[in-house]
């Protein structure tokens, strides 16, 4: 009967598929809904790769899963797995049901690899049992759902598969004590020059000592609790991480590993911190499956930080800076606001980072946004912040309370009208902050703050000639197209 049951489900999801793109709807965790309906444990049937990576945490995962998948496929592998970030049971489920054929046999591939949402672990690790899982870092998120980051790593130890090799962030003390049992690898990021500065934030998870409720003392506290600390009162420290990143030169753009004993240089393809963290974990897991250096090395010089995450285009001499800073994330969002108030020179920010689902039957817990370290903002070089959406008065009175002058902060309820309210002067940065709810708008407000730009008075040089715009145009149409055609999908 459970058999029965499971290919109902197979063969309701895969019929789903092709009525959802004539009907143009998304859907891209539909088939999977519609399967576990008929079979609930429909991921104890289907036919399983034989190796498995998945990639889960707070921060990061789906930027270290993408890049994962590009170099896999870059080395003539053929990938299982979920871009499209549909990380729940029933975006895992349809996966499965893309990858199988009617008869439930697996297509050809060489690896799996799943993000995977954290709180989904007992729903979904029982049937798929990872040989590799990357854990990129543990940290407040929505508290309707996560509550704690140490509930989150309570969870994932205990649907933990023992077979499981976990590959852990040795400055993260919430997420390198998970399933303690398993085999585990340790990555981090050594002490650097600009470490000496402490950490004044607002946040920090990890102040006592897990083992024995004592005093931890960090020897460096780069945000939250990212660090290294021990215990005064017991033997408690970070572990040493095996692959660790020694040096960043963001001159070169290229950063410096070490792994036993020996150091090698690689390709700074992001130039925010957090995205290092990214890809010491990239590089990490790649070596668990095999890949020398020489080769992971190659192949990031071919890749990038996935566009949905991060894009910089530049028209007329206006910098366009688009960044999903996660909502409902305060410590996503900190590190966010900590990079753009990095970027020199003046700027303007619009702020989309709201939640989509608020809504009269359902809202979001705004609590997070005064976990937020929005003091970052106070910045003689931030000229405007232009709050936009559903949640511009909330987010207008958490950045008076951060000291940000009125007169700096407008709002505009209309996203698209909110364009209108920036400057668009030269040798400008313009940030675009979106979350993961307001991607789609996201899309459409970058697409037309590129053609805004394009049409700004063109400035001329010394010689009188006028300044190119970077064929603004064609990048604001390439934008629109590649979000119409993820809509018709």
């Amino acid at each position: 009967m459970s058999k029965f049951k499971f290919f109902l489900g197979l063969w309701a999801g895969k019929l789903s598929i092709p009525l959802l793109k004539i009907t143009k709807h998304n859907g891209t965790d539909y088939p999977g809904v519609l399967a576990t309906k008929f079979c609930p444990d429909f991921l104890k049937y289907v036919q399983k790769p034989k190796k498995i990576v998945v990639i889960t945490g707070t921060n990061g995962k789906t930027t270290v899963n993408n890049m994962l998948i590009d170099i896999l496929e870059a080395n003539g592998m053929k990938v299982f797995a979920n871009r499209a970030g549909s990380n729940i049971a029933s975006g895992i489920s349809t996966v499965f049901i893309k990858g199988s054929s009617i008869f439930g046999k697996l297509k050809k591939c060489d690896i799996a690899v799943l993000e995977v949402d954290e709180r989904s672990a007992f729903k979904i690790y029982p049937y798929i049992k990872p040989d590799v899982m990357a854990i990129t870092s543990l940290s407040r998120d929505s508290i309707l759902r996560n509550a704690h980051p140490q509930y989150i790593a309570d969870i994932l130890t205990k649907a933990m598969p023992e077979e499981t090799t976990l590959v852990l962030n040795a400055d993260d003390l919430i997420s390198n004590r998970i399933a303690i049992d398993n085999k585990r690898v340790y990555y981090g990021i050594d002490k650097l020059p600009t470490d000496d500065k402490p950490y004044d934030g607002l946040l920090n998870d990890m102040q006592i000592c897990p083992k024995c409720n004592g005093k931890l003392k960090y020897e460096f506290n780069r945000y939250n609790h990212i660090g290294k600390a021990s215990c005064s009162d017991c033997d408690f420290s970070s572990p040493e991480a095996k692959i660790a990143v020694t040096g960043i030169d963001y001159d070169s753009k290229s950063f410096t590993v070490r792994e036993d004993g020996k150091i090698y240089t690689y390709p700074l393809i992001a130039d925010s911190f957090f995205n290092v963290y990214n890809l010491i974990t990239l590089i990490t897991v790649l070596r668990q499956l095999g890949f020398e250096h020489e080769t992971i090395v190659e192949s990031m010089n071919k890749t990038h930080i996935p566009d949905s995450r991060h894009a910089i285009d530049k028209v007329n001499d206006i910098t366009l800076v688009t960044q999903m800073a996660k909502g409902k994330n305060a410590t996503a969002a900190s590190r966010i606001y900590d990079y753009i108030t990095g970027i020199e020179g003046p700027k303007e920010i619009l702020n989309m980072t709201y939640c989509a689902e608020d809504a009269d039957h359902w809202s979001e817990n705004i609590c997070w946004i005064y976990d937020t370290d929005f003091e970052l903002l106070n910045n003689k070089d931030v000229r405007k912040i232009i709050l936009a959406g559903p949640r511009n008065a909330d987010f207008k009175l958490r950045l008076l309370m951060a000291g940000i002058p009125e007169e700096k902060i407008v709002t505009e309820d209309d996203q698209m009208k909110a364009v209108s309210l920036l400057s668009f002067k030269k040798n400008d940065t313009i940030c675009l902050l979106y979350a993961v709810d307001s991607v789609d708008m996201a899309t459409k407000v970058r697409g037309e703050i590129l053609r805004q730009a394009s049409q700004a008075k063109t400035d001329t040089d010394a010689s009188g000639e006028k300044l190119k715009s970077d064929n603004a145009m064609e990048i604001s149409n390439a934008v629109m197209n590649t979000h119409e055609e993820k809509e018709a999908k």
